[in-house]
C-alpha cells in the first residue's frame, strides 16, 4: 500500500472513530430523559435509537453534507494542504468531544467540526477559500459559514421555544387524565425516540460523510465534491456504534442534574428536539442534537416549574458551549500546522 492510499484509509478510519464520539455523545443526549424518568429500560431506548439512527442517513437526502461539505474551497489546494484541512477539523473535534465527555458535560460535535474547518482553513487556504456566506445573506440567502452558524446557533433558542410550548400543550392535556390514562405515555416514547434517533442520524451522520467528501475532493478521487454510498454506510455504522456505548456521565448531568424528570418530560423533550432536527436537515442546516436536547429539556423544565430548574447547572453548559467554537478553531489551527509541519 502506497502512503497516499495509507494516508486516504487514515482518515476515513478516523472520520469514524470521530462518528463514534458524535453517536457516544448524542447518545446519552437522546436517551437521557427516557431512562430518568423509568419510562424505558437503558437497553430498550439506546436499541431504538440505534435502529432508527442507522436507518435515517439512506432515506433523506445529502443537503447537511453539501453544506459542511463546501464550506472551505480545497479544490486549488495542494494534496497536502487539503489532507491536512481535513484531519485538523477531525482531530480537534474528536479532541473536544473526549475533553467535554470525561467532564460529563454535552457538548457539540457539529460546533467541534465546523470550528476545526475554520481553524484549519485559516492555516492551509487562507480565509479567502471559506465560504463566510457574508455576501449571500445580504441578498437574503443562507449558504456557507452563515448557514452553519444559523443551524447550530439557533437551534438551541428554537429548542428551548418549542420545548417550553409543547410542555405547556402536554400540561393542559394531561392534567385531567387518570394515572391509568396517562400510561399511554409509556407507548407513545416508542414513536417520540424513535423520531429523535431518526433526526439525529439524518442530520449528524452528515458531517462525516461530508469530511469523506472533501477527501475525496483533496486526494483527486473526485473532480467535485461527491458523497458515495459506501461513505454513507461507513457514518452510518459508526455514529450507530458510538450511540450504542452511549456515555453514562452526560445521562447522569441531563436526566438528574437539572430537574427532576417525569413521563410527561420525557416525552415533550423527544417530541421538540425531533421537531427541531428535522426542520434544520429540511434546509440543510446543520445542528448539535446535544444541544438541540439540552435546550429543549430546558424549555420543558421552565414551562411547569421554573425555580425548580437547576439553572447553575444550566449555565455551566451553555457557557460551554460559547467556547465550543472559539477553542476548536484554535485546535484545528494547531492540528493543520503540526500535519503540515510532520509531512514538509
Amino acid at each position: 500500500m502506497d502512503i497516499v492510499t495509507l494516508s486516504f484509509v487514515l482518515i476515513v478510519l478516523t472520520v469514524g472513530i470521530f462518528d463514534f464520539t458524535n453517536g457516544f455523545h448524542d447518545a446519552a443526549d437522546m436517551v437521557a430523559t427516557a431512562i430518568a424518568s423509568h419510562l424505558m429500560s437503558p437497553a430498550i431506548s439506546i436499541s431504538i435509537v440505534c435502529v432508527f439512527t442507522f436507518i435515517a442517513p439512506f432515506t433523506v437526502g445529502l443537503t447537511v453534507a453539501n453544506t459542511v461539505g463546501t464550506l472551505i474551497d480545497i479544490n486549488e489546494a495542494s494534496q497536502l494542504l487539503g489532507e491536512s484541512i481535513v484531519i485538523g477539523a477531525l482531530l480537534s473535534a474528536i479532541f473536544f468531544n473526549l475533553i467535554t465527555w470525561w467532564l460529563g458535560y454535552p457538548s457539540s460535535s457539529s460546533n467541534s467540526l465546523a470550528g476545526g474547518l475554520v481553524g484549519a482553513g485559516l492555516y492551509a487556504v487562507g480565509a479567502g477559500e471559506i465560504n463566510w456566506g457574508i455576501h449571500a445573506l445580504e441578498n437574503g440567502h443562507l449558504e456557507g459559514l452563515m448557514k452553519v452558524v444559523a443551524g447550530l446557533l439557533a437551534s438551541p433558542f428554537l429548542g428551548f421555544l418549542i420545548g417550553f410550548f409543547v410542555m405547556r400543550v402536554f400540561i393542559k392535556l394531561f392534567s385531567h387524565l387518570t394515572v391509568k390514562a396517562t400510561k399511554w405515555l409509556k407507548y407513545f416514547q416508542y414513536v417520540s425516540i424513535a423520531w429523535l434517533g431518526f433526526s439525529h442520524g439524518a442530520n449528524d451522520a452528515q458531517k462525516g460523510m461530508a469530511i469523506i467528501g472533501m477527501a475525496l475532493l483533496a486526494f483527486r478521487h473526485e473532480q467535485q465534491f461527491h458523497v458515495p454510498m459506501w461513505a454513507i454506510f461507513w457514518c452510518a455504522s459508526a455514529i450507530t456504534l458510538g450511540t450504542l456505548f452511549g456515555g453514562w456521565r452526560i445521562i447522569k448531568t441531563l436526566g438528574y442534574k437539572l430537574f427532576k424528570v417525569t413521563p410527561v418530560h420525557s416525552v415533550a423533550n423527544q417530541i421538540g428536539s425531533a421537531l427541531v432536527n428535522t426542520l434544520a436537515t429540511s434546509i440543510g442546516a446543520p445542528t448539535s442534537t446535544t444541544q438541540v436536547v439540552t435546550a429543549t429539556l430546558l424549555g420543558n423544565g421552565a414551562a411547569r416549574k421554573p425555580l425548580h430548574v437547576k439553572w447553575q447547572t444550566a449555565m455551566g453548559i451553555l457557557s460551554g458551549w460559547w467556547l465550543n467554537i472559539p477553542i476548536t478553531i484554535i485546535l484545528g489551527w494547531l492540528f493543520c500546522f503540526s500535519y503540515n509541519a510532520i509531512w514538509s
